[in-house]
C-alpha cells in the first residue's frame, strides 16, 4: 500500500490546489484511477470524489553544458469530499 503512494508534491501550484480541497501526490506509474482511490482511502481514512492524473515524461536538461536525463514520474490530483483534508505535515 505505501509502495504506491511515493510522495506528496509540495509546490507553489499544488498548494494553490488545496484551497479547492485537491492535494498533489506522486504515484507508481504503474497504477490507475481505482487502486489509487483505494489506497489513498486507507491510508488516510478520508472519501476520494474525483482523480485527475498526469505523466510527466522523460527529459533532457542541460546544465554547465552537459545534458542531464530528468526521470518522468506520474503524478496524481485527488479531490477530496467537502470537510476532508490531508496534513501533510504529520506524516504518514
Amino acid at each position: 500500500m505505501y509502495d504506491y503512494i511515493l510522495s506528496p508534491i509540495v509546490t507553489e501550484k499544488s498548494t494553490n490546489h488545496s484551497e479547492q480541497n485537491k492535494i498533489v501526490f506522486k504515484v507508481n506509474k504503474y497504477l490507475n484511477k481505482t487502486l489509487i482511490k483505494k489506497n489513498i482511502e486507507k491510508i488516510f481514512k478520508v472519501e476520494v470524489t474525483k482523480i485527475n492524473i498526469v505523466n510527466k515524461k522523460n527529459r533532457i536538461k542541460s546544465t554547465r553544458g552537459k545534458k542531464v536525463k530528468i526521470p518522468g514520474y506520474k503524478k496524481a490530483i485527488v479531490t477530496l469530499k467537502k470537510g476532508q483534508n490531508i496534513d501533510l505535515t504529520t506524516g504518514i
